[in-house]
This record gives C-alpha cells, structure tokens and sequence, in this order.
C-alpha cells in the first residue's frame, strides 16, 4: 500500500509541476467578454475565437502541428449557453484530403486556469501531451477541450459528466467548423478519455445520439472511468484520493449553486477548498490526502437528497452509446474501483452496445500509459471500417476467466465449459504436453 501511495503522488506530483508551469503571462480572458459571448447568437460548437499556438509533447520535443487555441460555444448541465477554451491540432504533414478527428477528454489536471490542457501544450507541459502525440503521428486531427470554467471565467465544473461530455462534442464540432484544418461534418470522429477523461468521454458517447448527431462519431476508448461518483467516493474517503471527492463537489456546488457547499464545511474544509480551487491536481491531492469527509465537514452533504441526486445525475450505464466501445480498467487502479469499471461495461453490454473490455493487471496511473497505445488501435480500426473481436480461442478462455458477459457469449458456450475440450485440443498438437491440470 505505501508503495501504492507513493507512486500515485508521485505522478500527481509530476502532473501539476508540469501543468502549473504551463501558463504563459497574460494568457486571462476577461469575464465580461465570456459573458457576452456566451449570451450572444449561436449554436453549440461555433467558434467565438481562435489564435495560433503551438504544440510540444514535452519540453524537449518540437512536432511539425499546426495548432489553435479557441474559444467555442456549448452547453452547461443545466441547459444554458457557454463558451469554453480549447485546443485544435492538426499534423503538418502535407496530407491532402480527408483525415480522422479524436475529440481528447484529459484526466484530472486540477481546478485552477493555470491547468488548463490549452495552456501547457506551447512549453510541452501538459502531462497527457505525449499520448495526445501518439494520434498526430498516426496523422489524425486533435481536439482537446479546457472542460467549462477550466481556462475561461468561473469555477471549473469538475466531474459534472453532462458539462464534460457536452463540451468534448462541441470541441469536435469547432475544429470541424475552424477554417484551414481541412476538417469537415463528414469527418470521421473518434472519442478518447481516461480517468475524468473517461467520463467525460463516455458521456460524450452516451449523448451524442441525442446532443450532436451531425458527429461522424465511429467510436469511443474509454478508460478508467468514474461510472458511479458516490461509489467513487465511498472508496477515496479518507485514501489518497481523498482530495479529488472535495474537488468534485467543489465541481457540483459550481453547476448547481443550490446546493451550497459552504454551508457544510468547518474551518479545515474550507482551507482545503481554497487549496483546491487555486492549485493543480498534486496540490490538491496533497491538501487532502487521507482527510475523511467527516474532518471537513460539520455535516456531511453526500447524506442530503440534493447531494445524492446531483451526483446520481452523473451515472453513466442508463443509455446506451450508438457507436461501438473500447471500455479499459486497471485490475488495481487504486483511485476508481475496477468494480466501477465492470459495472459500466456490465449495463452498457445489457443495453446491446457493442463493447470491447480490456482489464489490465496495473493501477490508475500506469493504466493511463499502457491502455493508450490499444485503445488508439481500436480507434485506428474503427476509422479504417473494422470491426476487431478477439479469437474464438481467446473469446473461450476470457470466458473461463470470467471475463465474457452471459449475455455476450457464443452460443457454443452457452451449452458446456470448454475447459476438458481446450486441453483435448492442446494434447492433440503438442503431445508432450499434460493432458490434465494439475499433479
């Protein structure tokens, strides 16, 4: 466990060093001008400004992108009009014609504009610029959304998954709609996100129908998803993530100021929530780490109706997406319950959604790494008219494993275990091998 502890802070340690040096000086937009904008006519997705920026992975490594920051209208939770910052990349790479566009969802970056993904990309230091580099090498256009209140007036609406997954559509629509990426609404759309960029990802994919159906969305690859935030919660109190559950309901108490968190915090809780809402993710980790709830409250909100339905309004599973789902989750992620994860993919799958589950023996951090790469090459087949199943063979020992929903397996495995005839099978083509388990 203190291994685990310390890992974890210390790629959250590494995460806001980089993101808190990503802000260059000047880089504020002005309330009343957000204000206007977000009032003034338009539709979801319309670009209210753009600049040139620039794009590094990492401090070290200059990439031939071309590259935007925007401003773009969208949508809160509750129904009213925005405008939320962002980023379009595009390869510099003399490639005519049609090209694929991934709408990125980042993880948790922090609460404070200076976290903003948009802000790090110049100086290479936002912490997910390497994986967002693995779809511009593969010649794929880049969105990348700020989040609401992340980068623009107000306070960042973390873990809110409507806002999110509204403002992760609506970044694909603006850089379909930004001049002289050569993007347009026949564009081939894949969703991408891990961690809140897992939520905000599957909310995308669960909305899209609904929201933005004029997306060419062929797929989406989420990961560690916070499918059920009070579940999400109960885990982290009083853990390393116990930070992260002050941030979501800083988060909530922005989109739905009736809830009125400062009524519930004492002293502690109020110092940690200042520390939140100016502070990147380590810090906030680190302001409260192993703090449980009833230490920065005088009475717990998560106990109230209100609390409970807002974060109820979170729970991905109750509608189905209507594109195809790349769905990975760390056996040992130490911040969302893999059981969060089986749970997910267990409704999605009732629901028919074609999901493809990949479980990874790592934790939330290394999941991160080493689910990108195969999530990108399920987005790569999605784009080329695929579709990517695993071997009969494979299909057989998921099963055995536990790994194949009933409702999602072959008809043949329905009828019988396949274990005696898959070492029948073994004996037949390797006769030096047991044809039992065991002594």
């Amino acid at each position: 466990m203190r291994h685990t502890v310390l890992a974890a802070l210390a790629a959250l340690a590494l995460t806001t060093a980089l993101t808190a040096a990503a802000a260059p000086a000047g880089a504020t937009t002005t309330a009343a001008h957000a204000a206007a904008s977000a009032t003034s006519t338009g539709q979801p997705g319309d670009i209210v400004s753009a600049e040139p920026s620039r794009f590094m992975p990492n401090p070290l490594v200059l990439t031939s992108t071309r590259a935007w920051k925007i401003r773009y209208r969208s949508t809160t939770a509750t129904g009213a009009p925005n405008v939320v910052s962002g980023t379009v990349l595009v390869p510099d790479d003399g490639r005519t014609g049609q090209r694929p566009l991934v709408t990125y969802a980042v993880g948790t970056v922090g609460l404070a504009d200076s976290c903003a993904p948009s802000r790090g990309f110049p100086t290479g230091t936002t912490a997910e610029g390497s994986l967002i580099w693995q779809a511009l090498l593969r010649g794929w256009a880049v969105a990348v959304t700020d989040y609401e209140g992340l980068g623009t007036p107000g306070t960042h609406t973390y873990t809110v998954g409507r806002a999110e997954g509204q403002a992760v559509l609506d970044a694909a629509r603006a850089a379909e709609r930004l001049p002289g990426t050569g993007l347009n609404a026949d564009t081939p759309v894949g969703i991408m996100g891990y961690s809140q960029g897992g939520q905000a990802s599957s909310w995308a994919a669960e909305i899209h129908d609904s929201y933005a159906p004029d997306l060419n969305v062929r797929g989406t690859a989420t990961g560690g998803v916070p499918a059920d935030l009070l579940k999400v919660a109960d885990f982290n109190n009083g853990g390393v993530g116990a930070g992260l559950i002050l941030a979501a309901a800083v988060g909530h108490d922005a989109a739905y100021p009736a809830l009125d968190l400062a009524k519930y915090l004492n002293d502690n809780g109020r110092s940690v929530v200042n520390i939140v809402k100016t502070q990147c993710v380590a810090i906030d980790a680190i302001a409260g780490l192993f703090q449980r709830i009833d230490q920065v409250t005088v009475s717990n909100p998560l106990y109230q109706a209100d609390w409970q339905s807002a974060l109820r309004a979170d729970a991905l599973g109750t509608h189905a997406p209507d594109a195809p789902v790349y769905l990975y989750h760390g056996v040992i992620d130490e911040l969302i319950p893999y059981t969060v994860g089986q749970q997910l993919r267990a409704d999605w799958c009732a629901k028919g959604v074609d999901v493809q589950w990949q479980s990874m023996p790592l934790g939330h951090i290394t999941g991160a790494i080493a689910g990108s790469p195969f999530a990108m090459a399920w987005l790569a087949d999605r784009f080329a008219g695929t579709s990517p199943r695993p071997s009969p063979l494979a299909v057989e020992i998921l099963d055995l494993l536990g790994e194949v929903p009933r409702d999602r397996r072959p008809p043949e495995l329905h009828r019988r275990r396949q274990m005696p005839r898959l070492l029948r099978e073994l004996h037949r083509q390797h006769p030096e091998a047991p044809d039992r388990l065991g002594p």
